[in-house]
């Protein structure tokens, strides 16, 4: 079992090679300087908006955790004013939090005095964001669905922030370092298995979204890559039927004995891989972030799929 601290530690080694590899890609200096004020910034977020800043913006509001840590990913840790109540990231620690990514305080929001929000494209209310415009605090949302979002995201945050070197460099550095996990099990045979994201009722996470796309880099084969809806809930008559080798389970704090509980599920335990002994876990909090610790989370599920092939 993973606890906490052990996630908040893997996730930051994980953004502190990103500062690392960003700042000598950029220069030594680059992810310490203050973030550039030369001119306005305008971009277009994932709902299609066109947001404006004056200059690149000092302070920051990231109601994402993975904003949070592309943010701190770039070296702009000290712009960052305010977070949620589920920012595991230690730098941020002592940083207010201003409650929930979709609910949060905006009274405490106004009171930070930011010049961004980062907020969830995904909450299709907008309450927050109209709230916020009413009182001309700007908001840009980011879609957080596949790598494809992941990658502009760090763009689009990089030029928010007066970052773009280091934006440019963490994404150099961080598909090199997928291509090389791709490449370390593309002579192995594609393990037949599936990623329980919840077992009652079972869902499982679509080849569309991230983690799809990340279990197939690390050498996977999930038995629902032909359901392309985002988040399938399944039957358990039809995971039965397609009876994978290989359950990857994300786990958080306080998950007991995986596969003793999956020994003990109907349907569940009439399964190879439960039979076998096949149930491997994985940190929930490190692999449900998208973040540029993506690659820690290819890392570590490639170790979960093909430990023949871990370093």
């Amino acid at each position: 079992m993973f606890q906490r601290s052990v996630i908040a530690r893997r996730v930051t080694s994980a953004l502190g090679t990103c500062v690392c590899l960003a700042s000598i890609a950029c220069g030594a200096d680059e992810a310490r300087r203050p973030a550039s004020s030369a001119s306005a910034v305008e971009v277009r977020d994932d709902a299609g908006i066109d947001v404006r800043l004056d200059r690149p913006a000092q302070r920051i509001i990231s109601l994402i955790p993975s904003a949070t840590e592309t943010l701190i990913a770039l070296g702009a840790t000290q712009q960052i004013v305010g977070r949620t109540r589920y920012d595991v990231a230690p730098e941020v620690a002592k940083i207010p939090s201003v409650g929930g990514g979709i609910d949060p305080s905006v009274e405490a929001i106004v009171g930070l005095r930011p010049d961004l929000v980062i907020a969830w494209a995904n909450d299709k209310r907008q309450a927050i964001r109209e709230k916020l415009v009413s009182l001309h605090v700007p908001v840009f949302v980011l879609r957080t669905e596949d790598t494809t979002d992941i990658f502009r995201g760090i763009a689009n945050i990089g030029r928010l922030s007066g970052r773009d070197s280091a934006a440019r460099a963490t994404a150099a550095w961080m598909r090199a370092s997928l291509d090389s996990i791709r490449a370390s099990v593309a002579a192995l045979p594609r393990r037949k298995m599936m990623y329980v994201e919840f077992p009652d009722p079972p869902m499982t996470a679509g080849p569309h979204t991230f983690i799809g796309q990340l279990v197939s880099l690390a050498g996977g084969n999930s038995v629902f890559s032909d359901n392309t809806s985002l988040w399938p809930t399944v039957s358990m008559e039809e995971i039965v039927r397609r009876d994978p080798d290989l359950l990857v389970v994300p786990v958080g704090e306080y998950t007991q004995n995986t596969l003793e509980r999956f020994r003990q599920m109907s349907g569940w335990r009439d399964l190879r891989a439960v039979k076998h002994g096949n149930v491997v876990t994985v940190p929930a909090d490190l692999v449900s972030r998208p973040s540029p610790s993506i690659v820690e989370s290819a890392r570590v599920l490639r170790d979960a799929i093909h430990p023949e092939a871990a370093r």
